[in-house]
């Protein structure tokens, strides 16, 4: 993982630039579908990740207390509702979070941190679990706009099947 901080917001920029490709692919009639009963619907899913970067992972860097409150459109004081607000509640809450971030020395990066059920770590490897926990919900959130019939712009700049297609090239 990045122990310095310009490269760390290099990869963390770049990968919320990732996720947030889901939102361009979505229509409004998606924000609040969930794939079953009780499951998160994308709107869940992005202000639970812009909360969390920012009241949970970027207030624990600086030695406070976890402040995130939930995910529903109550928790953003009404930021986050249609595809706009959510939007915008995303980059806010990740505007905050890169500036915050951005405060950290090398030091401060190798220092520990105390997550929110008390366990005690070294700030970069806070940090790390917070892009894990991106990944995974970027995952689900490519799978349901798949189910909702939406494309998406490719991770990394080529499909499967483009992919495959250059290795059978390569023969």
């Amino acid at each position: 993982m990045h122990q310095d901080t310009p490269s760390f917001l290099a990869y963390w920029r770049n990968a919320r630039a990732r996720t947030a490709r889901v939102v361009e692919a979505l229509q409004p009639e998606d924000l609040e579908w969930a794939p079953a009963a009780g499951a998160f619907s994308f709107g869940d899913l992005f202000r639970h990740l812009a909360g969390l970067e920012r009241w949970m992972y970027a207030e624990t860097v600086q030695g406070r207390p976890s402040r995130y409150a939930g995910h529903g459109v109550e928790h953003t004081k009404g930021l986050a509702s249609g595809l706009e607000g959510v939007r915008a509640y995303l980059d806010q809450c990740h505007a905050e979070s890169l500036a915050i971030f951005g405060t950290l020395s090398e030091a401060d990066l190798l220092a520990p941190c105390t997550n929110p059920s008390g366990a005690s770590m070294a700030t970069w490897k806070w940090l790390r679990a917070m892009t894990e926990h991106e990944a995974h919900h970027r995952g689900q959130l490519y799978l349901m706009a798949s189910l909702r019939g939406r494309t998406v712009a490719p991770l990394f700049g080529l499909t499967e099947q483009e992919l495959a297609a250059k290795g059978l090239r390569a023969d």
